[in-house]
């Protein structure tokens, strides 16, 4: 059976993938199971279209007689990009608000971002999800988060389409398509779209960054350490060229490698176009930012933070960000005005928020050393510049005073302020893991009201500058039509002059949901042609529509991140409307005027909902991660690990919280002499370490910083091989109770201790499970890591002694953590 061209473009146009495979199999292999030539041509011939990718391989033109010099040659050829396609650089900052850069009226000086926006043009009207997973899940495929699994974060996954955390092979990244499409492409900084049992040196890689990308270096997760960051290049875990000692922040070392990795395209592939995600997150907590430049706002916030947002919200109506008449939205009841602060409370406040702004000055001095490097290699005017500077909007992980630990509230065993101010001056730098006060988050939101978590205003709205010299001529105009992150892979394309494919990998492609901005890039008046928006977060929801907000939080207070309040049924949430033709900020609330069109949008969030995966929703995070029955690395109580295991994630090994456990290392201590970490989990925040420290056998575990417990064998390793035994006896009666630690070598008691209190949920954000050696924080700081053991480990087994929470422990957990973050 031959298939027509005819035939063929129709079946590009199905929907589902089965069918449409199984014609073109039948199709081109027929009978005989093999594809004639004349088939190739007919399929090499529609390689111009590009929908196909990869695309079909193309007959052999030359001619080949018996002998070669008779014989006429022909390469393969790959798909080059159209002629004259641009360069791209997508920048997504990280927990950053509405109005925090000075070229949206914010007070961060942010030169580069302000350069790109006077280069180019500011959008004003740009949406996100309201948490960082989903946001990027949009960024990177064109389609909404819940349409690709990311209805919420990896690490509370759950087996539901628009939850489970795994971008279907349906929604090709645009790193994917466009690497197809004859782009170099990279990937640096965070990745925070990767399952987290997938995260291992051993993979699955095919929903790593490396799936898109041919060159990646950053790290996976949120929260993760600036200064000792467990980094990756490609598929190989590697650690960080220098020390905090020696000046290392992540921020200065990813520029450095983007900075490496474009001159190695120009040099090596001068005309071919290349695509770059850059992902800096030193603005979220943990915060880390350079004396130097968090010095730059000392005294600047003393006003504090009700006349820092007065002040934004006068700037932005000045430069005519906002519409005129704006009024900023009222904000949560729950924070108190600046005045009612003791003198505690505005000092730590003050500082954390000079730190906050030094950290994003830092990132954006970052980005300006890899624009300066396209500059000077002669590319920035063909080059599409997409800076968005925040992927949701400011966090209220600080709670009310701030945090220097944000593992504390994770763990329901929040700082209290004087621990905060005890350790003000290291906020920031390599022994902080905080996050600002949320009064100080929610400023940085003006106009909107609240941040990060909520699906409307502040939490969802963010600035974004795009430049494009050789294409937009409107330089330093604004944009007011109403954008998301579902556009920007549909604008990347049309700039490119590539279509959205219809295959890729044998896969039908989801269509993209997002639309194209470039209209816009002409035109400041254009209507609008990105109408309908949803927005759903663990119950918080909205729906925008021709210039209609309607939303519901479903308990969020603005100050914490998960629901303060006791949580009401879906159908009996209170929802507000917004007419925002006249309200842009959404300060008026006109359910009650207008009580039709809120069930009109309703009605309508009802129906994207069902359309793009939104449901079942689930009422918080905490319900999220009890819901989910995510896939793990081991199964059961008990694993044995060699050595060489490193970089496991702390949900891919045996859960050793709560309960009873052992450790059993089986070494070698040749030469009497060995030292060194034997097995470690967690780190600075919190966790354990078995190691032989000044040669002696000994056991440290963490509580969150608060205390270090150590057993130490009053002997020396002996010499040869050796059973080291670490025994804990758990109290039990509830969560993060104490217990009794002894230490055994060679099956006889050497030394034994109370570890007064144990971590209950959660060590760590960053930190992982290794063997033989420490990759990233040190859980104590008498060691250095990576303190690599100097003898032999044949093997390391754990094993948990007590099985599951029980159901009133549960609960617990419910309250130690709703009750932790709301402090």
């Amino acid at each position: 059976m031959r298939m027509s061209r005819n035939v063929c473009l129709g079946l590009l146009e199905m929907p589902a993938p089965g069918p449409f495979l199984a014609a073109l199999v039948a199709a081109l292999l027929g009978s005989s199971g093999i594809a004639s030539a004349q088939d190739n041509k007919l399929l090499c011939d529609q390689q111009s279209d590009r929908t196909v990718l990869p695309p079909p391989e193309c007959p052999f033109k030359g001619k080949i007689e018996t002998a070669m010099k008779n014989s006429t040659q022909d390469w393969p050829q790959p798909l080059k990009a159209p002629e004259g396609a641009p360069n791209v650089l997508m920048i997504i900052g990280d927990d950053i608000g509405f109005g925090t850069p000075s070229a949206f009226g914010g007070p961060v000086n942010t030169p580069v971002f302000d350069r790109i926006a006077k280069e180019g043009l500011r959008y004003t009207d740009f949406h996100t999800s309201a948490v960082c997973a989903a946001s990027r899940a949009a960024f990177l495929t064109g389609r909404n988060g819940h349409s690709v699994g990311f209805g919420f974060i990896p690490d509370g996954a759950v087996g539901f389409p628009g939850y489970n955390s795994m971008i279907p092979p349906s929604a090709a990244s645009v790193l994917e398509i466009l690497r197809m499409n004859g782009y170099a492409t990279a990937w640096i900084g965070k990745a925070d779209n990767t399952p987290v049992s997938e995260v291992t040196p051993a993979g699955p890689f095919d929903q790593w960054p490396t799936q898109g990308a041919e060159y990646f270096y950053g790290f996976f997760g949120a929260g993760t350490t600036q200064y000792y960051t467990p980094l990756w290049r490609n598929q190989t875990p590697v650690r960080p060229p220098r020390t905090p000692e020696e000046g290392y922040i992540f921020d200065n070392d990813m520029a450095n490698e983007a900075i490496g990795w474009i001159v190695r395209q120009k040099s090596t592939h001068p005309d071919k176009p290349w695509i770059m995600y850059y992902a800096p997150t030193s603005a979220k907590p943990p915060i880390a930012s350079p004396k130097e430049f968090s010095d730059r706002y000392r005294g600047k916030f003393d006003d504090g933070y009700d006349k820092l947002r007065e002040r934004i919200v006068a700037r932005q109506l000045e430069m005519g960000i906002v519409p005129p008449g704006t009024r900023p939205a009222p904000g949560p009841d729950t924070i108190p005005a600046w005045d009612k602060l003791g003198d505690i409370d505005k000092k730590v406040g003050t500082r954390m928020m000079e730190v906050f702004s030094g950290a994003v000055e830092h990132i954006d001095f970052q980005i300006g050393r890899v624009i300066e490097a396209i500059d000077q290699l002669g590319d920035l005017d063909n080059t599409l510049i997409i800076y968005v500077i925040g992927d949701n909007g400011p966090t209220p992980e600080g709670g009310m005073h701030g945090v220097m630990n944000k593992l504390t509230y994770t763990n329901g065993v929040p700082e209290s302020l004087d621990e905060v101010a005890k350790h003000l001056e290291e906020f920031g730098g390599p022994n902080s893991m905080g996050g600002i006060p949320a009064a100080w988050a929610f400023a940085t939101s003006g106009p909107y009201s609240y941040g990060k978590m909520v699906t409307s205003g502040g939490g969802c709205s963010t600035a974004v500058a795009v430049s494009w010299p050789a294409r937009i001529k409107d330089k330093g105009a604004m944009r007011p039509q109403f954008t998301h992150l579902v556009d920007i892979v549909p604008t990347i394309l049309e700039a490119a002059g590539v279509p959205a494919p219809k295959v890729v990998n044998g896969v039908v492609q989801k269509p993209m949901e997002g639309v194209s901005m470039t209209y816009t890039f002409d035109d400041a008046q254009a209507m609008d042609r990105h109408t309908t928006q949803h927005f759903e977060l663990t119950g918080s929801r909205a729906i925008y529509h021709d210039r209609w907000w309607a939303g519901t939080r479903h308990g969020l207070d603005g100050t914490t991140v998960i629901q303060a309040k006791p949580i009401a049924p879906f159908d009996e949430d209170i929802w507000e409307l917004s007419d925002r033709r006249i309200d842009f900020s959404l300060a008026t609330n006109l359910a009650a005027k207008y009580p039709e069109k809120l069930k009109e949008l309703q009605a309508l969030f009802e129906e994207e909902a069902r359309k793009y995966n939104v449901y079942p929703m689930a009422n918080n995070g905490i319900e999220m991660y009890e819901t989910g029955t995510r896939p793990r690395l081991v199964a059961g109580d008990k694993a044995t690990y060699g050595p060489g295991t490193i970089r496991l994630p702390e949900e891919g090994v045996i859960d050793i919280k709560n309960r009873s456990f052992s450790i059993i290392a089986e070494v070698e201590n040749p030469d009497g002499k060995a030292e060194g970490m034997i097995v470690t989990e967690g780190g600075m925040t919190g966790g354990y370490a078995l190691l032989v420290q000044n040669g002696k056998p000994t056991f440290i575990y963490n509580w969150l910083a608060y205390e270090r417990y150590t057993i130490a064998s009053p002997n020396p390793l002996p010499k040869g091989k050796s059973t080291i035994q670490l025994d804990f006896a758990y109290d039990g009666s509830g969560l993060g109770k104490g217990g009794v630690a002894t230490l055994s070598v060679n099956n006889r008691k050497v030394a034994e201790g109370r570890v007064a209190h144990t971590v209950p949920i959660l060590f760590s954000f960053g930190d992982t499970f290794d063997v033989g050696e420490d990759w990233s924080t040190p859980v104590s700081p008498t060691y250095k890591v990576p303190f690599k053991f100097t003898g032999n480990i044949k093997s390391v087994t754990i094993e948990a002694k007590q099985g599951n929470l029980s159901a009133e422990d549960v609960n617990n957990l419910h309250k130690m953590q709703l009750d932790g973050v709301h402090d």
